[in-house]
């Protein structure tokens, strides 16, 4: 038996007959087919019982007994709804005390740091899956475990040693409602280059790479660009219908769209990674990546414009590489047996 914590399921979703599912967000609807925990005295009975054979946790942000969680509770329509989640965030809590089975967390967060408030379960865990994972696994600490970026006198000592071994790359992949809305035939391209995203009030790099696609464009290039945020649907539509899907960084590095417009046919084109991936897309044959200085996306849609043919290869091998590795059932399996291989 698996028992899952979490503001939505996850692991349900992909293992629902071995999956306990407890909801952090008690405002949030859990699908028919996920076995749902009631309430913290059903939690606790499962933890205890003779058939754990695996616990997945969804770490809260901050605390459930911090300023932030408790602000944002009780000045919330939540509470007077009838929906705050009070009580229920305190499940992670029940974690502190020894289990029966390997414990593993699931970090899905845009944060490249593990918040303090979290790092009793990182002693407890077996595993953590982060998908903001730096290249240097150490920065997770910088600011919470450590007052700076981790020392050489940090990095020697052995329970902090013990930490970083347990830490693994995981992807965002697919989000689990569009699955459905993925186009199913091949689309002809309608244009060079496609974007739909926020630009203001997210990362500098999207300002000034859509300056420089704008520049393209007055030279020719075919872009399409919508003024407003599109329906699901006609998103993937119009990813299928471009031989390039920018896909920036936001709030974080790893998002949504770098799966999406592969599943959909088309290339992503993407900043360089600074995080450590699990089944990465990599440069060439799954997607294709530029340099975030000025100037390096136009050079490299340029240059991959040159060549549709091998686009529409990268195009291929990309989707197949995402419906293989990066749908959420592919993801909550990765999950799970690598915690059964421990």
């Amino acid at each position: 038996m698996i028992v899952e914590i979490g503001p939505a399921p996850y692991i349900a979703l992909a293992f629902p007959d071995e999956t306990l599912f407890y909801p952090t967000d008690p405002s949030a609807a859990t699908p028919q087919a996920v076995r749902a925990l009631g309430s913290l005295a059903a939690l606790k009975g499962a933890l205890r019982s003779a058939d754990l054979a695996l616990v997945v946790v969804r770490p809260n942000f901050s605390s459930p007994w911090g300023p932030r969680h408790l602000g944002r509770q009780l000045f919330s329509r939540r509470l007077l709804e009838g929906r705050a989640s009070l009580l229920s965030a305190l499940a992670p809590e029940l974690l502190r005390r020894p289990l029966a089975a390997p414990l593993v967390v699931l970090d899905h967060e845009d944060l490249p740091v593990i918040n303090r408030s979290n790092l009793f379960l990182l002693d407890r865990c077996a595993l953590w899956f982060k998908r903001e994972l730096p290249a240097d696994r150490w920065r997770v600490f910088l600011k919470t475990a450590h007052a700076n970026l981790p020392t050489p006198r940090f990095r020697l000592e052995e329970r902090r040693r013990a930490w970083v071994e347990k830490l693994r790359p995981i992807s965002i992949g697919l989000p689990s409602e569009g699955a459905a809305l993925l186009p199913v035939a091949r689309s002809e391209k309608q244009a060079d280059v496609f974007f739909a995203g926020r630009v203001t009030g997210s990362s500098t790099l999207r300002e000034r790479g859509l300056a420089e696609l704008r520049a393209l464009e007055a030279q020719g290039l075919s872009l399409d660009i919508p003024d407003a945020p599109l329906p699901r649907e006609e998103f993937y539509r119009r990813c299928a219908g471009a031989w390039l899907v920018w896909s920036p960084e936001g709030l974080g590095w790893d998002c949504f769209r770098h799966y999406e417009a592969a599943a959909c046919g088309s290339v992503p084109l993407i900043g360089h990674p600074p995080i450590e991936r699990h089944a990465p897309l990599i440069g060439g044959e799954h997607a294709l990546y530029h340099d975030v200085e000025p100037g390096g996306l136009a050079r490299a849609v340029e240059a991959a414009l040159t060549d549709r043919a091998t686009l529409g290869r990268i195009a291929r091998v990309g989707q197949a590489h995402v419906m293989a590795h990066h749908t959420p059932a592919a993801l909550a399996k990765y999950v799970v047996e690598t915690a059964r291989g421990l």
